[in-house]
């Protein structure tokens, strides 16, 4: 058997383990509340947002962002209590009161829109708020309705989920811009309106993955945890967590390793994990992926040469279409694999 046979045999031993479960958007739609069916689709939509940025943030990460790991409730006692988890929670929460409150703005629901409380008012030297402010006070209230409801329990983890939830929540009002419009006679903007708008979505990403690097480990007191509320009640008890860390995204258990594969704790390992070496255009973070993801792990880099065919020389032509030629070219791609004694020494130890 050749090395990358031997290689893919290994990942899938573990990977088959765990395959049975992935996490499906479907679970907001099946526990939701069903008094609000109505917004049932954008509360998806926003899910998949959520789970969309999750990938991209933790893309050249070992952890990074797998299926099975967006199970959002803690009732079947599965769940861990790490710091990926808490990011988890944050965005799906975000995701979801985002996207509520666009639709909202944008008139998709018959019983809200624009957020017009402030329009007015004085807001700073020489601007008024006016126009269409986003309207996050109702996108907060759905998505606290929807996902919080999916927290079951009433121990450490579910308190920690649900203050996530908020944090996440929490992190939607904090990316909003202001946006302005000038008013004066030859434009000369002596007066401005302006209104409040959400923030790009992957602006929101990048501030909950700083969020999630200086998350912090919470120690809980047991006797506090028992006085606690239910995952029903408030969102935390007072007790438990300092008011000042609302915004913080908190977690009970360090992480496990995740370079090597464990079923029983749904870790897939970096084995077999693509990594970007010499790449142009790309950060420090991204071109240091193949020693955090393979060297790291015990693994070694391996390149693969791949032909790839793309347009080239195109050329318009009147009238009105653009002509290309098909370029083949050769590019360099980097996985992190075994050495074949490891890979042999594996494939036979799990057969």
């Amino acid at each position: 058997m050749g090395n990358l046979s031997m290689l893919w045999a290994a990942v899938g031993i573990c990977c088959a383990a765990l395959s049975a479960s992935a996490w499906s958007v479907n679970n907001f739609l099946i526990t939701g509340p069903k008094a609000y069916l109505t917004y049932t689709t954008s509360v998806a939509l926003g899910a998949q947002s959520g789970i969309e940025e999750c990938k991209f943030q933790f893309a050249w990460e070992r952890w990074n962002c797998p299926e099975n790991a967006l199970q959002l409730s803690t009732h079947n006692r599965l769940r861990s209590a790490t710091r990926e988890t808490s990011f988890i929670h944050a965005i799906s929460s975000a995701g979801v009161m985002y996207t509520i409150t666009k639709n909202c703005s944008m008139g998709d629901f018959e019983n809200c829109g624009c957020d017009g409380s402030k329009n007015g008012k004085t807001g700073g030297h020489g601007w008024i708020w006016g126009g269409c402010s986003d309207n996050v006070e109702f996108g907060e209230r759905i998505s606290k309705l929807f996902v919080d409801s999916l927290e079951k329990g009433k121990d450490a983890r579910a308190l920690m989920n649900l203050h996530n939830n908020r944090a996440g929540r929490l992190a939607v009002r904090a990316t909003m811009k202001r946006t302005c419009k000038c008013h004066g006679i030859s434009g000369s903007c002596s007066i401005q309106t302006c209104w409040l708008q959400l923030a790009d979505f992957r602006e929101m990403g990048d501030y909950l993955k700083a969020k999630y690097d200086q998350a912090l480990k919470i120690e809980m007191d047991k006797r506090q945890l028992r006085a606690g509320n239910s995952a029903e009640g408030h969102w935390v008890p007072a007790e438990a967590f300092l008011p000042s860390a609302e915004a913080e995204l908190i977690f009970l258990e360090e992480s496990p390793d995740y370079c090597t594969c464990n079923s029983s704790l749904g870790i897939y390992g970096t084995e077999g994990r693509e990594c970007l070496q010499n790449s142009h255009n790309t950060s420090r973070w991204e071109r240091r992926s193949c020693g955090r993801l393979c060297t790291e792990c015990g693994l070694q880099v391996e390149e693969r040469k791949t032909e790839v065919i793309s347009s080239c020389n195109c050329k318009f032509q009147w009238c009105c279409k653009v002509k290309c030629d098909q370029c083949r070219h050769v590019v360099s791609k980097y996985y992190c694999t075994r050495s074949s004694g490891s890979a042999q020494s594996l494939s036979e130890g799990s057969a």
